[in-house]
């Protein structure tokens, strides 16, 4: 599907977008890879860094997916879209409302408009578990840029541009995890964590990666598609991390959560569930009758049903997260 292909990564310098690119070039070998953001140094570094340096295919271009004409010269061409930029901290986006707004939601907007004026064929975005029941800024903005990825398949004639979501947990080692915060506290003798009873999920760089590839295979427009991935508890990553340092509990930050969730219960009666992942269908498809493709298609969830990091059936042990810790290339 991807081989000799012209692929657009937006926000492709960061930390998904690095391992994407590896994966992509290795794989597929695509005659086109755009990574397309805004910081000119973070370019800068990646095309003269292996194993970057030698990939023919790479095309670096500068700009802002709020920037819509910037947007539209770099989708020339372009076959498919991985959208991955986007405003993430959220102590950052509390106090920097708008500015989150505008690269969150406006941002997303110009992606869609933008893909359906240059006949793109596919566009998949990162969502995160924060857009579920929102409870902060960042949350609420991408919850909004969901609905309009969703609603954008009612813009486009069968069988052209199609549009969906990956809804998943906190990256391994992604920039702004609480992971190389640990390890950093760790010097210091004593680690801060808001609340002992807090639950995440998580997933590898290497698991994201591959779900938004098998996503972009199987989907067929509108999905928010959702990995089953293990929860872990705050406290017990800290115990991995720094055994022998002091804990000490500070209290939840404004827009924080005790626990996370990827399929609210409000989702439950349109979500279906399959082997590895849980697809969140839209209520409305008006674009196309859902025939879906894949057999094992069972019934809906049952009303109630929620998919949260405290309630999870599958969770990783203290050795076990070790273990990826260590596969990351963290020292513990």
């Amino acid at each position: 599907m991807l081989k000799n292909k012209n692929i657009l990564l937006t926000g492709g310098t960061g930390s998904f977008g690095k391992k994407f690119t590896k994966v992509i070039v290795d794989r597929y070998k695509p005659r086109r890879l755009v990574i397309y953001s805004r910081d000119e140094l973070k370019q800068y570094e990646m095309k003269n860094v292996e194993p970057y340096r030698d990939m023919d295919c790479l095309r670096f271009f500068i700009g802002d997916v709020r920037d819509k004409d910037r947007l539209s010269r770099a989708l020339d061409g372009i076959d498919y879209v991985i959208h991955a930029a986007a405003l993430k901290q959220v102590p950052t986006a509390e106090i920097n409302p708008f500015e989150a707004v505008k690269t969150n939601i406006l941002g997303a907007q110009n992606i869609i408009d933008a893909c359906i004026d240059k006949g793109v064929k596919r566009v998949i975005a990162l969502s995160t578990d924060k857009a579920a029941n929102p409870v902060n800024l960042y949350g609420a903005t991408k919850l909004v840029s969901d609905k309009l990825f969703v609603a954008a398949n009612m813009y486009t004639s069968e069988g052209r541009c199609r549009f969906a979501c990956v809804r998943y947990g906190n990256v391994m080692g992604s920039r702004g995890s609480v992971i190389p915060w640990f390890f950093k506290l760790r010097e210091t003798g004593k680690l801060t964590i808001t609340d002992k009873r807090m639950t995440r999920f998580w997933i590898t760089l290497e698991q994201g990666v591959e779900f938004v590839l098998q996503s972009l295979q199987i989907m067929q427009g509108g999905e928010i598609f959702v990995p089953k991935i293990p929860s872990m508890k705050i406290v017990d990553l800290a115990h991995v991390i720094a055994p022998n340092c002091k804990l000490s509990e500070i209290g939840i930050r404004a827009g924080e959560k005790l626990h996370e969730v990827m399929v609210p219960e409000d989702d439950a009666r349109h979500t279906h569930e399959y082997d590895t992942y849980f697809c969140i269908y839209p209520e409305h498809y008006d674009w196309l009758e859902l025939q879906d493709l894949r057999e094992e298609r069972k019934d809906p969830l049952p009303d109630g049903f929620r998919y949260s990091s405290d309630i999870n059936t599958c969770w990783l042990t203290e050795t076990e997260m070790r273990e990826l810790l260590k596969k990351q290339g963290f020292s513990i």
